[in-house]
C-alpha cells in the first residue's frame, strides 16, 4: 500500500477528472509520434497523471509541461527535480502538483506495484502509450473499460520514421538543440523545431552532452552526498574527481576515489568510490572488484593516510536505487571460484555483499557508518596472483 507524504504545488488539480499515463518501460521508438500525438491535442482543461520512472515517461511529462497541460507528477521517497526550469515554472503558475509517495509496508516498491495503486485507486481515465504483452503493465489493464490504448499494432497503426541520424548537424541546429535540452523542453518540443526524427534527436543529445554512462554515475555521486546533506554543513566536500579525459588519455587520479568528506566537527576524513549498476550479478562484481581498481584505492589509501570506502547501489534508477551496500575497503577483495559451466573462468557470489547492505536505502548518511578500526592495507605487489577475468 502506498501514502502521500508531500504535496508540492497545486493540491486543487486532486479534485478535478484525472488520466493517468502509463507506458511499458521499452517503448519502441516509432511509437512516440502517436503518444506525443496525443499529448498535443491535450488542453488547460485536462489533468494528466504520469511518474518519471522510464526515460519515456520522463519525455511525456516535459512535454505535458511545455504544452501547460494540468499535471500530477507521482515521484517515489523524494523529489529531485528543484533544477528542473519546466517544473519550477509550471509551479508557479499553479499547473503542476508534485505527489511524494512512499511505500507503508516493509517491502521494497516496484514500478508494478505504484502501477497497480495509481490505476485503481488514483486514475478516473487511463491511457496506455506502448503496453508489452509480456510486461507487467498488460495484466493490471486487461478488462479495464477505462482503459484507452494510443497504439495497437506497430505494423499498420505506426508509419516508422525515415532514418536521418547521419545528416549532417549545423552548428547552429546543435545551439537550438543544446538551449532546448538545458532548458528541460524535451525531445519532442526539439523535434519539432529542428524538424529531425525522434531517433536523430536522441542521438544527437548523447552525443554532444555528457554520456549516459557518465551521467548515471554523477547522478548517483549526487544521491550519495543528498543523504549526507552536504549542503547543511555538518559535512565538507573536500573533493569531487571529475574524470576528464582526452580519448584514451586519462590523470592517475582518475582512478581514485570520487569524493573526499569531512566531519566539520570532529575534521575526520573518509574518501568515498559511488558505483550505481542495474543489476547485481556475476560480471557486475567482477567489473566493480577488479584487482585493477582496488590497487588504485589502496595505492590512494596509503597516499593520503585515509579510509576509503565503496557506497554501491544497485536497482532503481542512480537517483533512487532499491538498495545501497557500504563496503570498507579492506573488506572489498572478494572471493572468486571457478564457474560451473566453465571451470577456467573465475565468479563471485552477489551475496557475498549481504553483510554490506544499508537496512534502509534512503536513511541519511553519517559518518558512523564510515568509522572502521582496521589498518589501511598495504598496495598489493605485482607478483601477486589476480584472478582472470575473461
Amino acid at each position: 500500500m502506498f501514502r502521500a507524504i508531500k504535496y508540492i504545488g497545486n493540491q486543487e488539480l486532486l479534485k478535478r477528472r484525472k488520466t493517468l499515463f502509463v507506458c511499458s518501460k521499452r517503448a519502441p521508438m516509432a511509437t512516440y509520434e502517436k503518444i506525443f500525438g496525443w499529448v498535443e491535442s491535450l488542453t488547460e482543461r485536462d489533468v494528466v497523471v504520469c511518474c518519471d520512472t522510464t526515460e519515456l515517461e520522463q519525455e511525456v511529462m516535459k512535454s505535458l509541461l511545455v504544452n501547460e497541460v494540468p499535471t500530477i507528477l507521482v515521484v517515489m521517497n523524494r523529489f529531485r527535480y528543484e533544477n528542473n526550469v519546466q517544473i519550477q515554472k509550471a509551479l508557479a503558475e499553479e499547473r503542476l502538483l508534485i505527489v511524494v509517495m512512499q511505500q507503508t509496508d516493509k517491502k521494497q516498491w516496484s514500478p508494478r506495484d505504484r502501477n497497480f495503486y495509481l490505476i485503481n485507486q488514483v486514475a478516473d481515465h487511463i491511457v496506455g502509450g506502448y503496453i508489452d504483452k509480456y510486461g507487467s503493465l498488460f495484466p493490471l489493464l486487461v478488462g479495464l473499460k477505462n482503459f484507452e490504448a494510443l497504439t495497437h499494432n506497430l505494423v499498420s497503426d505506426i508509419a516508422a520514421e525515415p532514418d536521418n541520424r547521419y545528416q549532417r548537424w549545423t552548428v547552429g541546429e546543435d545551439r537550438t538543440l543544446l538551449r532546448m535540452y538545458y532548458e528541460d523542453m524535451g525531445i519532442h518540443e526539439i523535434k519539432k523545431r529542428l524538424n529531425r526524427t525522434y531517433l536523430a534527436v536522441r542521438e544527437r543529445i548523447r552525443a554532444i552532452t555528457m554520456p549516459e554512462d557518465v551521467l548515471k554515475g554523477r547522478e548517483f555521486e549526487e544521491f550519495v552526498l543528498e543523504l549526507l546533506d552536504v549542503k547543511n554543513g555538518k559535512y565538507i566536500l573536500k573533493e569531487w574527481r571529475g574524470d576528464k579525459t582526452m580519448g584514451k588519455v586519462f590523470p592517475k587520479n582518475n582512478s581514485y576515489p570520487d569524493l573526499l568528506i569531512e566531519e566539520s566537527e570532529t575534521k575526520q576524513c573518509v574518501a568515498i568510490e559511488c558505483k550505481w549498476r542495474k543489476a547485481l550479478n556475476h560480471i557486475a562484481m567482477m567489473e566493480l572488484f577488479s584487482p585493477e581498481q582496488l590497487i588504485s584505492y589502496q595505492e590512494f589509501a596509503q597516499e593520503r593516510n585515509l579510509p576509503v570506502f565503496i557506497v554501491l547501489g544497485i536497482g532503481g534508477t542512480p537517483c533512487e536505487p532499491d538498495d545501497t551496500y557500504i563496503i570498507p575497503l579492506e573488506k572489498a577483495s572478494f572471493e572468486f571460484t571457478p564457474s560451473k559451466k566453465d571451470p577456467s573462468k573465475l565468479v563471485s557470489e552477489p551475496s557475498q555483499l549481504n553483510a554490506f547492505k544499508r537496512a534502509t536505502t534512503d536513511a541519511p548518511l553519517s559518518m558512523d557508518e564510515f568509522c572502521s578500526t582496521d589498518p589501511i592495507p598495504p598496495s598489493p605487489t605485482s607478483t601477486k596472483q589476480q584472478p582472470n577475468y575473461i
